[in-house]
């Protein structure tokens, strides 16, 4: 066998990412949060993400801000905040490799606004992250579909934010997907291959 055929070709996606929502899932849900005196992670969120990215997870955080498009706050005012999570993060450990985020308005044309599978087909092409292998995580029904339509190995729904609302009224959409109380279970789930 020549040399070149013992490596994947060039290109072939390689790495595996857990995409994260932000809203309800890494931080408190606010109503349209806009401030960044007003970020608070849910417990136990940062242990759990320097987990992932020990065992070598690629971590991508994923978010619609319509907010920005209904007028109730800023691109900066986002920026700010999501420099806010990054940075106390970053104290524990934890690097994000993007964060893609959606400011369109629901009725706005938008090329990523979850349930598009575009910022996560964007990543696997930038980073070369193999989507077969990797996660969607997220507390709304857009956010398990956007992974879905990504092709992840699975969607968690964490029931935190509107999570365990979701579960409730669409038991049989959110079959698919693994529900778990939170970011600490899906970590463990996927690390030991149950995800």
């Amino acid at each position: 066998m020549s040399h070149a055929m013992s490596h994947p070709p060039a290109g072939t996606p390689t790495k595996r990412a857990v995409f994260l929502d932000r809203d309800g899932t890494l931080v408190v849900e606010k109503n349209y949060l806009s401030r960044p005196e007003d970020v608070v992670f849910f417990p136990g969120a940062a242990a759990a993400l320097r987990r992932l990215s020990e065992a070598g997870f690629v971590l991508i955080i994923v978010t619609n801000q319509s907010g920005i498009g209904r007028g109730y706050y800023t691109l900066e005012d986002m920026h700010r905040v999501n420099e806010r999570v990054t940075d106390e993060l970053a104290q524990e450990g934890v690097r994000f490799e993007r964060i893609y985020f959606a400011p369109e308005a629901p009725e706005q044309p938008s090329r990523g606004r979850k349930p598009s599978p575009q910022f996560l087909f964007d990543a696997r092409d930038e980073f070369g992250i193999d989507l077969a292998q990797s996660y969607m995580v997220g507390d709304k029904l857009i956010d398990l579909k956007c992974g879905w339509n990504a092709g992840v190995k699975r969607s968690f729904l964490v029931r935190t934010g509107y999570g365990a609302e979701v579960e409730k009224k669409e038991p049989q959409k959110v079959a698919r997907a693994t529900v778990v109380d939170g970011l600490a279970e899906v970590v463990a789930a996927i690390l030991t291959g149950g995800g």
